[in-house]
């Protein structure tokens, strides 16, 4: 199941030792936001519930990025409006059943065929309600062309929910852990749900990542002031943490660059890391990646 931990006012983290997933919940006086739904329909129905154990006021979500623990639990929800960066939409679309593939066959190999049919017979949920820049917007458009997203509304550089009495930013720091994370910000509690573009407990993961614009996007969530950051995994932690992830995350960068640019081999690079060796080359092997 899971435990509530308050980071807030009106604002909560549901911790979870499966995954040790972290997702959001903020609530204002007509409505409230949650951040994240789970990896599939069954834990997104459990968190759903949670959540009415708090309030009862409508809800909107917001994903963080694509990625199947993150998204999968959203048809849960119900109709509500479903806000995430265009790329999401689009990653959702490309990626969502090679996901359910992959994580189904992960949870089958480990003797967990329960939550392997969860993730099989999940609903994937496109948002329509999008959030980034200009280059977002064009991605979306071409994406489109394609068939890859119906129905969405205006593609919106950044949005700003109103809760009631509180007001919730929602932003695209850049490329990092994906292509498409966004940022939720609680100014009025110095409050930032990160997503996992901050990991505690655990190296950050490469696997979609852009490690050259790691730093740079961690630059941009301390530039918001937070006092407190709720990582995609893992416990809360304080612009201190992010500050040291940030760091280590840029040395992580630059070994790549070095790679790439002959300077360093691979195994002098991996024994250079901060980081494991698993999650070092993973790194390295992203360093062609380019957002979409």
């Amino acid at each position: 199941m899971g435990r509530w931990v308050e980071v807030g006012d009106r604002a909560w983290v549901r911790r979870h030792t499966e995954l040790d997933l972290s997702l959001g919940l903020v609530a204002g006086e007509r409505a409230c936001l949650v951040i994240d739904t789970g990896p599939d329909e069954v834990r997104g129905a459990e968190f759903a519930a949670a959540v009415r154990e708090l309030t009862g006021l409508p809800w909107s979500v917001v994903l963080t990025h694509a990625h199947f623990d993150h998204s999968f639990g959203t048809a849960a929800f119900g109709r509500c409006p479903v806000w995430a960066h265009p790329v999401c939409a689009i990653d959702l679309a490309e990626t969502g059943e090679a996901q359910r593939t992959t994580w189904a066959g992960h949870y089958r190999d480990q003797g967990a065929p329960e939550a392997a049919a969860h993730i099989e017979s999940a609903r994937i949920v496109p948002p329509d309600r999008l959030v980034g820049g200009a280059e977002a917007v064009e991605a979306v458009r071409c994406a489109d062309g394609a068939g890859v997203i119906d129905g969405v509304g205006d593609v919106r550089a950044t949005a700003e929910i109103d809760l009631g009495g509180r007001l919730v930013r929602l932003s695209h720091p850049g490329p990092g852990h994906t292509d498409h994370d966004l940022v939720v910000h609680v100014p009025d509690s110095a409050l930032v749900f990160a997503g996992d573009l901050v990991e505690q407990g655990a190296p950050p993961s490469f696997g979609d990542a852009f490690p050259a614009a790691w730093p740079y996007a961690l630059d941009r969530v301390l530039a918001l002031g937070a006092r407190t950051v709720v990582p995609g995994h893992g416990e809360p932690v304080d612009a201190a943490f992010v500050a040291r992830q940030r760091d280590e995350l840029a040395e992580v960068a630059e070994l790549c660059r070095a790679v790439g640019a002959a300077e360093l081999s691979v195994p002098e690079a991996l024994a250079r890391s901060p980081y494991p060796e698993t999650f070092t080359a993973d790194a390295l092997s992203r360093t062609t990646a380019r957002p979409r």
